[in-house]
């Protein structure tokens, strides 16, 4: 009997082992011998995120390819080899590993110059996003579309999963006067499309800056479904940024990211589970938990806790909260959570208005353009009512989900 049994876990263990692994763009592009690049000189925006299923770069692959000249490389927030921290300015330099010219596209300079693309005739993008439009990364994808449709270049983007799936939508689009590097289109907060499809619905329904449009290939995975997160797609997860580190990050980002612009609560940036907490010195963390298990939401619990960060807000002050636990990644509702955080937190504590530590730190600006709006906080300001900014929240969503799906490539 024991022997069937290790028979039977064996077998199980070795077909797990074999399950199929979805195959990002750039090892599709590899399968084709790179032939849509051939002849012709080839700049590649990439950052670490941008590696095969076995952690090789992207490029390292392309430089190493006989029938592709890659000739320039372009980094967004944190650099093409990941050495620059959030925020930072990223120098021109020269690539140590290859010698390839490598021009920044984060601080002064976000939009390709004519002088940065004049030696190139296209240009790759492969980033891995995280599914939320504040994430900087698609914008330097939609800044890329709009230089190379200006100056003449093609684009290819490689594409890769959208970790939080390809089904949920969630949030406003983004309004006028909101436009932003953290809201850059006039898409939901959640936005449920991979990169390569974005592009596609950028391009097509000219929503780039003057509604210019670009020569665009996009090359497809293979293998992703809509219903797949990130963690059942077999790839490894490489952090897409510092404080993105698990194939899970993505999920916190959007839960907690929101409110954590406001600077007024830590939400775990600084400790060692980023965009995981909800905490501040005034908080009961027991009675706190307590009440946020009360409301019984979707597919997440909350546990009391305690820490003292290590830097970023709340540096060595001992803060007490909640860490987040996801029960079911595919029926949470993500950024609900941080607002049902501020509104159990008024009811415990009325005196601490979070806006007006927010302004206190100049950071009411930037939480409208997370937002794409002011009307979130505003509304929600009055009385910390999460139904009535869900509604305005659903407002866009099913007419995003009837205009973005023609776009879908899986």
């Amino acid at each position: 009997m024991i022997k069937k049994l290790f028979i039977v876990l064996m077998l199980s263990l070795s077909i797990s082992s074999f399950a199929q692994m979805v195959k990002p763009g750039i090892e599709v592009l590899r399968d084709q011998n790179f032939s849509i690049l051939e002849g012709k000189k080839v700049g590649l925006v990439t950052n670490p995120t941008g590696v095969d299923s076995k952690l090789k770069s992207t490029i390292d692959i392309l430089h190493e390819a006989p029938n592709v000249n890659l000739v320039a490389l372009y980094g967004p927030e944190h650099g093409v080899r990941g050495d620059i921290a959030a925020g930072d300015h990223v120098e021109d330099f020269k690539d140590p590993k290859t010698g390839i010219p490598v021009y920044s596209l984060y601080g002064a300079t976000r939009k390709p110059t004519e002088e940065m693309l004049k030696n190139v005739d296209v240009i790759v993008y492969d980033i891995q996003d995280n599914g939320a439009r504040s994430y900087t990364y698609i914008s330097t994808m939609g800044l890329v579309m709009e230089a190379a449709a200006e100056y003449g270049n093609e684009v290819v983007v490689l594409d890769r999963p959208n970790p939080l799936g390809g089904i949920r939508i969630e949030g406003n689009v983004a309004e006028e006067g909101y436009i932003s590097f953290v809201s850059q289109f006039k898409i939901p907060y959640i936005y449920g499309l991979t990169c390569g499809e974005l592009a596609k619905m950028l391009n097509d329904e000219k929503m780039l800056e003057n509604g210019v449009q670009v020569k665009l290939t996009v090359v497809p995975m293979e293998g992703w479904t809509r219903d797949m997160i990130f963690p059942e797609t077999g790839l490894p997860w490489v952090p897409a940024s510092p404080h993105v580190p698990h194939d899970n990050s993505c999920f916190y980002y959007s839960a907690t990211g929101v409110v954590g612009e406001l600077s007024a609560v830590s939400i775990g940036v600084g400790y060692t589970i980023p965009f995981e907490t909800f905490a501040a010195k005034w908080l009961d963390a027991s009675t706190f938990a307590e009440e946020m298990n009360k409301l019984n939401l979707e597919g997440v619990v909350f546990r009391p806790l305690s820490y003292k960060p290590f830097y970023a807000f709340g540096k060595g002050e001992f803060l007490k909260g909640v860490q987040i636990y996801f029960t079911d990644y595919k029926k949470v509702k993500l950024l609900p959570i941080q607002f049902h955080f501020l509104s159990v937190m008024k009811k415990l504590h009325p005196e601490i208005d979070v806006f007006r530590i927010g302004e206190e730190n100049n950071r009411i600006r930037m939480f409208d353009l997370v937002n794409g709006t002011k009307k979130v906080r505003e509304m929600f300001s009055k009385n910390y009512n999460v139904e009535e900014v869900e509604k305005f929240w659903q407002k866009d969503v099913d007419d995003f989900r009837v205009s973005s799906t023609k776009y879908y490539l899986y």
